[in-house]
């Protein structure tokens, strides 16, 4: 080392932890935090240990946890309805049918329709008020 350079520290990161809290999907800034570098520190680390930049790195990494939560949603389907609702809307296409409520009524009004010329048609149409029929 020439004279006048300082000895920079190499940091030490656990590798383990770093690949869990990838696969936990913790932001750079997190990983950064709970490791205790900086940015341009975990930039280099992942370059020397992966031969790759650290968004590279935390692509990759990051499957594990997508597919370690994938295998817990599956399983808690097995037991709760709601989330194989869920996942079958997800994955099978399928979807909740509105009940249209307008259908009902529509029909009633059309049998109270039929009712009354029904009922007009039957009685004696001098005797009977037609104020109420517009």
């Amino acid at each position: 080392m020439a004279k006048g350079q300082i000895k920079q520290k190499q940091a030490t990161i656990n590798k383990s932890q770093f690949e869990s809290l990838c696969e936990i999907q913790c932001t750079k800034e997190e990983i950064c935090a709970v490791l205790d570098v900086s940015e341009k520190t975990l930039n280099s680390w992942c370059n020397s240990t992966y031969g790759e930049n650290f968004s590279l790195v935390f692509g990759k990494k990051r499957n594990g946890g997508r597919s370690s939560l994938r295998r817990t949603q599956w399983k808690l389907a097995e037991k709760n309805p709601t989330m194989a609702i869920w996942l079958g809307k997800q994955y099978l296409d399928q979807r909740d049918e509105p009940v249209n409520e307008n259908d009902n009524s529509i029909n009633d009004v059309k049998e109270l329709l039929v009712t009354i010329k029904e009922v007009a048609s039957g009685e004696d149409r001098d005797k009977q008020e037609t104020s109420w029929i517009y």
